[in-house]
């Protein structure tokens, strides 16, 4: 990973922790805006990690669920 994507993916993870221990979804919007009048690039990179981040984070939920659903139908079918 580059420095750029490092940079990147830092910012978005401690965004990501803040917006959910906040419960203020729009600290990744005010972050964006900030880096974007420095650099674009970097913005585009921070954007990039957040949404790897939060597709990530829904698909392990979605693979929590569906674990839990085996767990239960095999509990079931004993």
């Amino acid at each position: 990973m580059d420095l750029l994507e490092q940079v990147a993916d830092k910012l978005a993870q401690e965004v990501l922790d803040a917006a959910r221990m906040t419960g203020n979804d729009a600290l990744v919007d005010e972050v964006k805006k900030t880096i974007g009048a420095s650099s674009t690039t970097l913005e585009e990179a921070f954007m990039t990690a957040v949404r790897i981040r939060r597709a990530e984070a829904r698909g392990r939920e979605t693979l929590r669920q569906l674990l839990e659903k085996e767990t239960l139908d095999v509990t079931r079918s004993e």
